[in-house]
């Protein structure tokens, strides 16, 4: 049997599918943060160990180099900044954990640690940071940045950034409030450090003008895929995000994380390698497998146009240059997502552009059917994989579906004991560490 595992979910301060007939959400009542709301107070109920949101900072052009698609669809606009979503969330909430994203190529040092920091207190502990170096020249000028640096340097100005911001978190010791009545003192000067950093991508003076969190230093979660970002994850991450349909190069993936790990220094459990996955849930097996052709089927031109705009805004390729029916191009380069080109290429040899636009959509291993088959295909993937659980992505994200995972398949889950049923300890990085 597949020991216990994390579950997770994936999400964007966004639209939920507004197209679909269960969207039921207007046009602006998502920007008011009530459907996040209402969807966390589920997944707690659920056993969901966090909810990450991602984020970006633009309306993309790479598809034909106009907005058209990207605002059309809704794809990274609208878009709303989900830090001030988390302690909202929190006060809604008793024990699961919130992350949020933040870029170390446009976010300074010193206003990161100090947010998360303040997050950390308004949530008593349950804040995390999904660290990305930002993979998009459009969303860096909207920063004074002509051009992001190349991919490579991009994770070297990472390494600079996290280290500083680790530093500024340890910038007081963790008795520097005395609350001394008698001399006056609030806080003990000795015990409160600068940091004179000055290195070739940042100076920080420090030290941070207020106390670390109750985590102290925070979870880190990240996505690294190429062999730059592998090493960056295992060196800093506590949860790593992976998008990866192959069941072999899921087990791959995970035992090289923790090789690299211990190379690191660390311990491998330290780190949970947590898959993306969109089950497709019915309450019969045929009317699961109607509901996948019907999502992922691509039969509709605006699902193929959509998938195309989301493609192409990751690895920065305008794919409307090339014939859906001609062989997927083998010679493409970015400065991008070059882990998500990469594998793009590799996994759609042979096949036409229009063939690989599926399982793009589905982003991780095919699941399908009832409440009870689709815990018996996630219990079968993590036994094969080895763990350490799922982040789930919505598909479509309307109430309908969050329900049908958290009403249908995880309390299936909770009863072979396979995730959580409860929260023992109040932070999320103990929580992540409890198995």
């Amino acid at each position: 049997m597949a020991k216990p595992f994390h579950l997770a979910w994936f999400t964007s301060f966004n639209p939920p599918a507004w197209r679909s007939p269960w969207g039921g959400v207007s046009g602006e009542e998502w920007m008011t943060g009530e459907y996040h709301i209402s969807m966390i107070k589920q997944m707690e109920r659920a056993g969901f160990d966090f909810i990450m949101f991602e984020d970006s900072t633009m309306v993309s052009d790479a598809m034909g180099g106009t907005e058209e698609l990207d605002l059309k669809h809704g794809l990274h606009s609208p878009k709303l900044d989900p830090f001030p979503m988390l302690p909202i969330l929190a006060r809604e909430t008793k024990h699961i954990g919130l992350i949020a994203t933040g870029s170390t190529s446009f976010y300074p040092p010193f206003i990161l640690a100090r947010v998360m920091a303040t997050m950390d207190h308004l949530t008593r502990g349950r804040v995390g940071w999904n660290v990305v170096t930002s993979s998009e020249d459009i969303a860096a000028q909207n920063y004074g940045i002509d051009q992001l640096l190349p991919h490579d340097e991009r994770y070297d100005m990472a390494e600079e950034h996290v280290e500083v911001v680790k530093r500024l978190w340890e910038s007081w010791e963790p008795d520097a409030i005395v609350m001394d009545r008698e001399t006056g003192h609030y806080a003990d000067h000795t015990k409160v450090h600068r940091l004179d950093h000055v290195g070739k991508y940042f100076k920080v003076r420090g030290p941070l003008n207020m106390p670390p969190g109750p985590q102290g230093v925070l979870p880190i979660c990240q996505a690294g895929g190429s062999p730059r970002g592998r090493d960056f994850a295992a060196k800093h991450a506590n949860a790593i995000v992976v998008t990866q349909p192959i069941v072999s190069k899921m087990k791959e993936y995970r035992e090289d994380i923790r090789a690299r790990a211990e190379r690191f220094g660390r311990d491998p459990d330290d780190i949970k390698v947590l898959f993306h996955l969109s089950p497709v849930i019915g309450e019969t097996e045929e009317e699961a497998r109607e509901q996948h052709h019907r999502l992922f089927g691509m039969e509709d031109p605006l699902a193929i146009e959509k998938v195309l705009a989301m493609t192409a805004a990751v690895t920065e390729i305008d794919f409307s240059a090339y014939d859906l029916d001609a062989p997927f191009p083998q010679d493409l380069t970015t400065n991008g997502h070059q882990s998500v080109l990469q594998d793009l290429m590799d996994r759609n040899k042979g096949k036409t552009l229009r063939q690989s636009l599926s399982e793009r959509a589905q982003l991780g291993p095919q699941v399908i059917g009832t409440p009870t088959s689709v815990a018996d295909q996630m219990e079968a993937l993590m036994e094969e994989v080895g763990g350490d659980g799922f982040l789930l992505l919505a598909a479509p994200h309307t109430r309908r579906y969050i329900d049908a995972v958290c009403s249908g398949v995880a309390p299936e889950l909770q009863r072979r004991g396979l995730v959580r049923t409860s929260y023992p300890h109040q932070t999320l990085k103990e929580n992540l560490l409890a198995f």
